[in-house]
């Protein structure tokens, strides 16, 4: 799935997953998911919100690794466009937008070697 990186000015506060998307990909009897980035394995909790008017996962260690992976080279140019694909389950992996030749993603990030 494609999902977006939620920002509040110029800071990183989580994924934006969509409303669609999270009907599709999340049970409603969840109360968390796993996220893979990388070599870091987080669970990020799931709010009420989550199923109402905010389909987005935030987490402060979901924030911090995007901003040194993500958005390191990007000067600036939020949001950006990530993939999360499915890795069991309630498990997700996040991907750059380089996968987009096996994801049919448009290319917009590529993680950072820095941090």
């Amino acid at each position: 799935m494609v999902v977006k990186t939620q920002c509040k000015g110029r800071e990183v506060i989580g994924l934006h997953v969509g409303t669609a998307n999270a009907r599709r990909y999340f049970s409603r009897q969840i109360r968390s998911v796993e996220l893979h980035l990388g070599d870091l394995q987080i669970e990020c909790a799931l709010t009420p919100d989550f199923w109402l008017d905010q389909p987005e996962i935030r987490d402060p260690r979901l924030c911090e690794w995007l901003k040194f992976k993500v958005f390191y080279d990007l000067s600036g140019r939020m949001p950006a466009t990530m993939a999360m694909v499915q890795f069991g389950m309630n498990s997700f992996k996040l991907l750059p937008a380089s996968m987009e030749n096996d994801l049919s993603i448009p290319s917009a990030v590529r993680y950072s070697s820095a941090a």
